[in-house]
């Protein structure tokens, strides 16, 4: 089983991630278990997730806007964000709008190149769940999350700049 870091604190990983085929080709439906499936297998083979008997999650490629599965995120208890490259931006956007647009409530993750230095911004995006990648030590990367005391911008987290926070508890 993979570990995880969700919530602060290293957990091991109960779900299988489905991914595409070598040649793109979707991964036949499970038969059981929790499971995060490509976004596609979820469009193509939706009625047969609905009667799925346990626990469901979607990923979203970088390139896949949530406007997708944006009236039924309640049904997902995890939704994925792959990060194709460290230096790859769209899932913090993508993070920001399932939280803020579209209001997801449940276990946000990011996967693929998923650096430790990278921990404390995707948080303030929205995600509390990452899977490292495999060169990373999980231990080491916890540390990242007290780095900042403040920010100064607003985040999920924090939906009202550092100026705003300082004059409503009336300090200088």
């Amino acid at each position: 089983m993979a570990t995880l870091i969700k919530d602060r604190r290293i957990v091991a990983d109960n779900w299988r991630l489905f991914k595409r085929g070598p040649a793109g080709e979707l991964p036949e439906v499970p038969e059981s278990g929790d499971v995060i499936v490509p976004l596609a297998l979820w469009l193509g083979r939706r009625e047969d997730f609905l009667a799925y008997p346990r626990k469901i999650g979607v990923w979203l490629d970088a390139n896949e806007g949530p406007e997708a599965i944006a009236g039924e995120v309640e049904r997902f208890a995890v939704i994925a964000v792959n990060f194709p490259k460290f230096g790859d931006g769209r899932g913090y956007s993508i993070a920001r709008l399932l939280r803020e647009r579209h209001g997801f409530k449940g276990e946000l993750r990011a996967i693929g190149d998923v650096l430790h230095d990278h921990l404390y911004f995707m948080e303030q995006c929205g995600f509390d769940a990452f899977a490292l990648r495999e060169d990373q030590d999980p231990q080491a990367a916890l540390s990242v999350f007290g780095t900042f005391s403040a920010g100064y911008q607003t985040s999920v987290l924090r939906p009202s700049p550092l100026f705003r926070r300082r004059l409503a508890s009336g300090k200088p």
